[in-house]
């Protein structure tokens, strides 16, 4: 008895090429529903609570808002779109949380968080199970790695890179609402990312890479951040593909999953990282960040100001601090009582602590 590969083999190049067009309209109709759905996918809810929390706030701090939005998936991907769509210069040009942040108002953020669907870890979803979850804690990490890069190198576009490097997997969950068998049957045996995405494009004819920078274009996405999120597997990767490539394999190295070293020299060598530099960030990334933090909020000091607070945090005393700035003492004084004003701190530990903890040190 032949088997319906076989009947195909034996047919008319006619009957070929019919069926041929049947199986990719089949695909387009599994991944247009896998589209739609997405549309659904469901924020962190203590991330969601933190978010409202921090809005509804008498003062609000941008960095604050920007790093709860930030810590989630579903937060970013909805507080980007809704700035993307605000009519005017910024329209489809918004590449960051932080310039979304500076673009909606809070009331904007926090009706936005209000309506966004949540999950809890201890309360599963029939339709997407655990996957929220796993895919929220490879994205954190692999923006944690991005952002070490970026220190490690001094991106100019970190703002940008937390976006992509947190979204850059978003075509697996498209995959994995679309092939049931996604990613356990298709990924069987496949050790290292290079390998898994060799397999992707062997048995579906296409990739999560390149289905997510579908997507992006699909939710009105800058081309910047569709176009890295599509590139970030590519053998040839440059720039911000490059990092978040890197950063994606870090990630895994970092979580105990088998990585390809000569990949890993290769991608680092292509953002300008040599060996020794791959050897520390490797080294330092199952540990606390210690990166500077990006400045956010605007900082209300002086030049002058920041010149003393940054002696200050150096631990120098008042006439070590006026010597190398040739002031008096008593001018040092003035401009602590004033940093201390402005910041709303009672001394100089709380000072240094509060400047740090916003980027201004």
């Amino acid at each position: 008895m032949s088997t319906p590969e076989a009947a195909v083999r034996q047919s008319t190049p006619s009957a070929q090429a019919g069926a041929q067009r049947r199986h990719n309209e089949g695909h387009g109709r599994r991944l247009t529903a896998a589209f739609e759905a997405l549309e659904a996918f469901p924020a962190l809810a203590e991330s969601r609570n933190r978010l409202l929390r921090l809005v509804s706030m008498e003062r609000v701090s941008a960095g604050d808002v920007v790093a709860a939005v930030e810590s989630d998936v579903a937060l970013v991907i909805a507080t980007l779109r809704l700035a993307n769509q605000v009519e005017g210069r910024s329209r489809g040009r918004v590449e960051s949380v932080v310039k979304a942040v500076e673009l909606l108002s809070p009331e904007s953020v926090q009706a936005l968080a209000s309506r966004a669907r949540t999950y809890d870890f201890f309360e599963r979803s029939s339709v997407w199970d655990a996957a929220p979850e796993r895919f929220r804690l490879h994205g954190i990490a692999t923006q944690r790695a991005a952002d070490r890069l970026a220190t490690e190198t001094n991106y100019e576009h970190r703002d940008r890179l937390m976006v992509t490097a947190l979204l850059h997997d978003i075509g697996k969950l498209v995959l994995m609402h679309a092939y049931p068998g996604y990613p356990g049957q298709v990924h069987q045996g496949a050790r290292t990312p290079e390998e898994r995405i060799h397999r992707e494009r062997r048995e579906l004819g296409v990739d999560h890479a390149l289905v997510g920078g579908v997507l992006a274009r699909r939710w009105g996405l800058p081309k910047a951040v569709a176009s890295v999120i599509e590139r970030h597997h590519a053998d040839d990767a440059i720039g911000e593909a490059a990092f978040v490539r890197l950063a994606d394999m870090l990630a895994h190295y970092a979580q105990g999953s088998q990585v390809s070293p000569t990949e890993l020299l290769k991608t680092a060598r292509s953002i300008g990282l040599g060996p020794a530099e791959l050897r520390t960030v490797m080294y330092d990334l199952p540990y606390p960040t210690t990166g500077k933090r990006r400045q956010i909020d605007p900082c209300p000091l002086s030049g002058r100001e920041l010149e003393v607070l940054k002696r200050l945090a150096e631990g120098k005393v008042y006439k070590q601090i006026a010597l190398e700035l040739k002031l008096s003492t008593s001018t040092v004084r003035t401009h602590l009582h004033n940093i201390y004003g402005k910041l709303g701190a009672v001394d100089r530990a709380q000072a240094v602590l509060i400047a740090t903890e916003r980027g201004w040190l």
